[in-house]
Parts: C-alpha cells; structure tokens; sequence
C-alpha cells in the first residue's frame, strides 16, 4: 500500500521543512470546502457592490437634488448677486461638512493636500461660472450646456465612432442654443461652457481624491479650500446685500445642502465605483431634470429651439450609453 506522505509534505511547507510565516495558516484539506479543486472563499471574485449596481439611482438623486438647489438660488436674485450666491453655497457646505467630518488636516499627506487643494479650486470656479450663467440663462438651458464637459469627456475617453457621433450630436444641440436668431445672451453662454469645463475637470479631480481618502475628508478638505478663494471675493462683492437681508442666509444655506453636501457627497461616492466615462453617461437626464425644475418652480418655459437642443443633448447621451452597452461583454 503506497502512503500520501510526499504529497503532504508536498503540500504543508512546515511539514517539509520550511518554517510557515507568521498568521499565516494552511486549510485543512479535510474540513468541508477543501475537497477538489475550489477555491478558498477569500480568493473567488466577489460581485459587485450595491453601490455600484445603485449607480444609476444615486446619479438620478443627485440631479434631482443638485436643480432644486439651483432653482433656490435663482430665486434669491432679486435681492443679492449670484457671485454672493455662490459664495453662501460653498461657505455654508464647507462649514456644515467640516462639522460632521471635522478632518485633522496635519496627518494629510503632501499628494492628499494638492488632490484637494486642486479639486476647492474647482469647486469655487465652477460654482461662480454656473451662478453667473444662471442669472442670464434658464435652468434648463444652463444645465444642457453645463453637461456637455461630462458628455465630451466620455466620448474622449471611449473613441468608438458610434460615441464620437454622439459627441458631435451633444455640441450640435449646443451650438443649436448660440446659433444667430436666438435669443439667449452670448455671455450667459460663456459662462455656461466656462462652468462645463470646470464640471469636467471636477469629474476627474473628484475620483482621484476618492481615490487618495476612504472618507469624506478629501470633499471637506477641497470645500475649505474653495471656500477660502471664493467667500472672500463674495464678501466684497456683495457683503452689504446681505447685511441689509440677512433673512437671505436661509436660503443660501438651503443652496449648500441641496447643490453641493448631497451631490458632491453622491458624486464621491458613485465615483469610487465606476469610471468616468460610464459617470458621464449616467448624466443624461441633466438637462431634462434642469428644464422640468425650471418649469415647474421658476415658471421658465422653454421655446422650440431649446427644446429642440435639449432633446439633441439627451438623445446623444442616450446614444452614447446604448453604444457603450452594446460592445460590453
């Protein structure tokens, strides 16, 4: 009769000879799971996680969220600037986040501090530019040309002829709204691009501090950051508005928690687990959820021309999705 002695030594390093390494421990082949040739439960691919099957949702929710703060703030106007406005926005997130978080800014690293440092930069610029244009602007429109920075990003990022078509389709629906015979000003317009490349390059500063922090102290750390350039500006720009309306703060710190704590939070959180292009996609309805809030709270009807560029801008993210899917094994 032949012995598994070799094999067991074979197998049990300690067994042949070889000192084991400590906390590290062999499975039993003889304890239930162990029998032919299936894999140790640590080392099967796991499925995916919640949050990422409820990407799409969160998206949704933080659209839904971010036109609702937007349409708050357009209704502060008639009694103080949209640069103030966007100034109450992100000092009253960057306040409320820093109370919940409360990060220790002397244990972040030298790669933690410009990854957040970059992406406050962003923040201030995209919230001054996008509350400028929506002083000019509808909500709807306002929305659609702020998409189209996510929307060429995916289809940078793709480069598959039916995506680089739907990108071409997006900037035909945006340049359907500027084209001559409108009547949208040329200067809301180039607030509203400046306010679309800023939302790009959030979009991608925003996945590399996910990716640099495990908790949400990368978002207050960038919210500090840009709340330190843009509140002052705001302060001198309009500081006596709102001391003659102080009952305004109300509603800007409504601003912050709907257009910046639940998207931004939403955002980091749906970023940490898909890509960008696939971000960008899930952004389609922006300008839908942008024109129905603006329909419906600020009484903005829109004409045929932006009707007809809205539906361009969704029908070519539509388009892009459909074509991303279809090459997904």
């Amino acid at each position: 009769m032949c012995t598994d002695t070799g094999a067991s030594r074979a197998r049990d390093p300690e067994a042949a000879g070889v000192p084991r390494p400590e906390g590290v421990t062999v499975p039993d082949p003889r304890a239930p799971g162990a029998q032919g040739s299936r894999a140790p439960d640590a080392l099967l691919p796991r499925p995916p996680g919640a949050l990422a099957r409820l990407a799409p949702l969160l998206v949704l929710a933080q659209m839904c969220s971010l036109q609702l703060g937007a349409a708050v703030a357009k209704t502060t106007y008639e009694r103080v600037d949209p640069v103030v406005v966007a100034g109450m926005r992100l000092g009253f997130a960057a306040l409320f986040l820093a109370l919940l978080v409360r990060p220790r800014l002397r244990a972040l690293s030298r790669a933690q501090w410009l990854g957040a440092a970059a992406l406050g930069l962003v923040f201030a610029g995209n919230n001054l530019t996008f509350f400028l244009a929506l002083g000019r602007l509808p909500l709807g429109v306002a929305a659609t040309v702020e998409l189209l920075g996510p929307l060429l990003l995916a289809v940078a990022l793709s480069r598959r002829p039916a995506q680089l078509a739907a990108g071409l389709l997006a900037v035909c629906g945006v340049l359907l709204l500027g084209a001559p015979g409108g009547d949208l000003p040329l200067a809301g317009l180039g607030f509203a691009l400046a306010a679309a490349g800023c939302r790009t390059a959030y979009v991608l500063l925003s996945k590399r501090v996910g990716r640099l922090f495990t908790d949400f102290t990368g978002l207050s750390v960038a919210l500090l950051v840009g709340a330190c350039v843009l509140v002052p500006v705001a302060a001198v720009h309009g500081g006596a508005a709102v001391a003659a309306s102080p009952s305004v703060l109300l509603p800007g710190g409504a601003v912050a928690v709907l257009s910046s704590l639940v998207p931004y939070a939403l955002d980091m959180a749906v970023l940490r687990r898909i890509d960008s292009r696939a971000f960008g996609v899930l952004l389609a309805l922006t300008p839908a959820v942008g024109a129905l809030v603006g329909l419906v709270f600020l009484h903005e009807p829109l004409g045929r021309r932006e009707a007809a560029a809205i539906t361009l801008v969704v029908a070519a993210t539509v388009w892009s999705s459909q074509a991303a899917s279809s090459r997904r094994p």
